[in-house]
């Protein structure tokens, strides 16, 4: 009898956590090959990068459906829920289903736990589990997004013929290194022999690491900027209109339902990923925009409220937190704009702050569930050294944040220019962002 899914997610938190790490890829490909090489049995498209993986991923997804491809994504962390990890045609598995696919490994998993210094970890786990439930489904492609770094990432096991690398910066230092280039080395490690490399504009020292390693292993390049792009943007209601220039043909009239000129670049580098997929080959324009007007990125600037406006946005390292703020600034007109703020204390707190200070009005400091979360007063003990103590309130329980951040934004007399049409951004983590989510009720995607 199968275990439930409350008991399947208390068996996985129970492993190693994800931020555990022992380089070493002989646990997952032991398993992997108890399963049969799951991960051999469908094309791959494998993402890494600092930032943009996720909402690039799933526009990927979308555009090989359009294509009428039966498509497995395994993307992480989970903002809600587990199960949106492991998505089979752009829909997240059922409790069932990730049961199911949990069974599927688990007494492979004993054995593998058995014979090795140290037992699978939690991420290896859900790793196994994708692949073989996008050999079980089958898939005619997977869209594999790396969870951190690259070589010794779980998810390299598997041999992507197309490899994505979006733009890289410092992030995860304590484990990747805190320089770009080596960053850099750690995430070329998914470009396999012969594969296709679609390259967001880099760093030098980061843009010279991947095209000397993609060399070694004989992978073709294609660069943003100068093979494809984004050839026109304007902001529009609700998203973006936009025109992207492929590796085939330019690809006019696109609206994607996504705000930030980030997001316009991510779909860039998805559009290049299929289009090398597809060996290159023109897409059919209708397709392409039908694709990119059905995307969905949850927890990235995703409206959840209005009167007032909260946007949720899952940005916690620098360069996504500027991204985001200038996507914010770009797309709506808030005045005030409040931030809620919980962070993870293993990241670059103070510059996430200094990033913020000059678009927030005030900053909210709270704090998520999780044991890695950074303690609200210690938060709100840096940020009065940034924004100044009288625009710091601190509120350790996020609904209560929430509550205080909207009175804050209602409340838009006593701001300069203020229009009434006050604002929530609520950042810093996933974390915090999935619970928000929850908090206003918003569905699993």
């Amino acid at each position: 009898m199968n275990p439930t899914y409350a008991e399947v997610e208390q068996l996985l938190l129970a492993r190693w956590p994800e931020t555990r790490l022992e380089p070493s890829l002989e646990r997952i490909a032991a398993l992997c090959r108890l399963l049969g090489d799951p991960q051999s049995s469908y094309p791959v498209i494998h993402l890494t990068g600092t930032n943009g993986k996720t909402s690039t991923a799933r526009m990927i997804d979308s555009l090989l459906r359009g294509l009428d491809l039966r498509t497995g994504r395994f993307t992480s962390p989970h903002l809600q829920s587990m199960t949106e990890r492991i998505s089979l045609d752009g829909v997240p598995l059922s409790e069932d289903l990730f049961v199911d696919a949990f069974a599927d490994v688990a007494a492979y998993a004993q054995i593998v736990d058995d014979s090795q210094p140290h037992p699978l970890s939690f991420f290896e786990l859900t790793v196994a589990m994708a692949f073989a439930a996008f050999a079980d489904a089958p898939v005619d492609a997977a869209v594999v997004e790396v969870g951190m770094g690259g070589s010794w990432d779980a998810t390299n096991v598997a041999d992507g013929q197309v490899a994505v690398i979006t733009p890289i910066a410092v992030d995860h230092a304590k484990y990747l290194g805190d320089r770009p280039e080596i960053i850099a080395q750690e995430k070329a490690g998914i470009i396999k022999p012969g594969a296709h490399v679609i390259l967001a504009e880099q760093e030098p020292e980061a843009f010279d690491v991947i095209m000397r390693h993609s060399v070694d292993v004989g992978a073709t390049v294609v660069r943003e900027g100068g093979d494809f792009g984004v050839a026109d943007y304007l902001t529009a209601v609700g998203g973006q209109q936009i025109a992207l220039q492929g590796l085939a043909a330019r690809y006019d009239d696109i609206f994607l339902p996504l705000h930030g000129q980030h997001q316009a670049r991510n779909a860039a580098y998805a559009l290049a990923a299929v289009e090398a997929f597809t060996g290159g080959k023109e897409l059919d324009a209708d397709i392409v925009r039908e694709a990119f007007a059905q995307v969905s990125s949850p927890g990235r600037l995703e409206v959840v409220r209005r009167s007032p406006t909260v946007l949720l946005d899952a940005a916690h390292n620098p360069h996504g937190i500027q991204a985001s703020l200038e996507a914010v600034q770009e797309a709506f007109s808030f005045s005030p704009l409040i931030g809620v703020v919980g962070v993870m204390a293993d990241k670059d707190v103070d510059e996430i702050l200094r990033t913020l200070e000059p678009v927030l009005a005030e900053i909210v400091c709270t704090q998520s569930s999780t044991s890695r979360a950074m303690p609200a007063p210690e938060l709100a003990a840096l940020a009065d050294d940034i924004f100044g103590a009288e625009r710091v309130t601190v509120a350790s329980r996020l609904d209560d944040a929430l509550e205080r951040a909207m009175a804050k934004a209602d409340a838009a007399e006593g701001y300069e220019d203020s229009l009434g049409s006050g604002g929530v951004l609520v950042t810093g983590s996933v974390v915090t962002v999935g619970e928000a989510r929850v908090l206003f009720g918003a569905e699993t995607q």
